[in-house]
């Protein structure tokens, strides 16, 4: 089976949500069976028929994609007389292969797309460190499904969700979600929040400062994290911003607060992310900052901007006398 049956713009949402999470080093097989450039195509003919693989990546002197030897080549050099001349002489040398740090969508489009077995997998300095193939993707989600639903459940019994309405208490509450490296939504939460806040009659100048933390915390969970939270409480006199996620953390909180300073790799950085600013934005923002993060348990950022206690019928058309 080389095609992988989900669409990766219209397929379930739970599905999407962890294709998007997911990375290719997260699903790819490691170290995988390989040969030099030395070697000749009879003994990659041998090893490929005692692996039963169709294909042999061939690596370089330093571990590095060179080319591949597939069953075509192997069939091309028995009916060319030359299948005991070097691998490096006759492999092909022009390979798809796919990033480690790349989101599991692209594998997906890719095997979809060209219909091949499997893909190499090589890390940025173009190492080959895996080998990623549709049954790899498959079982792989089927194992993070579980973890998955558990999740989801344990967020409906903690009383998150999209409600955005207002409480007992007088206070406006609103919840969304993240997904690791899904910039077609990126920035929605932000923008809810800013519309939330211009409907409660708060000031520009504040909304403005909410807006800018709530879309600096959004994007550093789009592009640094495996996705999560982003909650606001628009309260009488204050907005309370929270992000919160699952993972990888921050190893250094000092330096990630310094301008300028960012873990982003050159992949985002090409999308036009990855300056540094984010943090430090979100704490200028803010009247009240606080972070708490370390590897492998996550990030929580909460911001509390403060006003003048709102006016009463502020945000209300028909009370404030405004047309409706």
């Amino acid at each position: 089976m080389d095609r992988v049956p989900i669409d990766t713009d219209t397929g379930a949402k739970v599905v999407l949500e962890l294709i998007y999470r997911l990375k290719v080093s997260d699903v790819m097989t490691p170290g995988p069976v390989v040969a030099t450039e030395d070697r000749t195509l009879r003994e990659i003919q041998a090893l490929m028929r005692d692996r039963r693989f169709t294909g042999v990546p061939i690596v370089n002197a330093r571990g590095g994609l060179a080319g591949i030897v597939s069953i075509g080549d192997i069939i091309e050099a028995l009916d060319g007389g030359y299948i005991d001349e070097r691998a490096g002489e006759r492999m092909t040398r022009q390979v798809l292969s796919l990033e480690s740090d790349m989101p599991l969508s692209f594998a997906i489009s890719w095997l979809n797309r060209y219909r091949f077995g499997r893909f190499p997998v090589v890390d940025r300095d173009g190492i080959l460190v895996g080998i990623i193939t549709s049954k790899d993707i498959i079982r792989a989600l089927l194992l993070e499904m579980n973890g998955e639903v558990e999740r989801l459940e344990s967020e409906i019994r903690s009383g998150q969700g999209d409600s955005g309405e207002p409480r007992a208490d007088g206070t406006t509450a609103l919840c969304r979600t993240t997904l690791r490296w899904d910039f077609e939504n990126a920035g929605k939460a932000s923008a809810e929040i800013k519309k939330a806040l211009k409907a409660a009659g708060i000031e520009p100048a504040i909304v403005r400062r909410a807006a800018i933390a709530s879309y600096e915390l959004e994007m550093n969970q789009v592009i640094h994290s495996w996705g999560g939270t982003i909650e606001c409480r628009i309260m009488e006199d204050r907005v309370e911003i929270a992000a919160r996620d699952g993972g990888p953390g921050i190893a250094d909180l000092d330096a990630a607060l310094l301008e300028g300073f960012s873990t982003a790799d050159e992949w985002i950085r090409s999308l036009g992310f990855g300056a540094g600013m984010g943090l430090p934005n979100v704490r200028r923002s803010a009247d009240d900052f606080f972070i708490d993060s370390a590897p492998g348990r996550g990030t929580t950022v909460q911001a509390t901007i403060r006003y003048a206690p709102t006016p009463a019928g502020a945000g209300d058309p028909e009370r404030a006398g405004g047309d409706s």
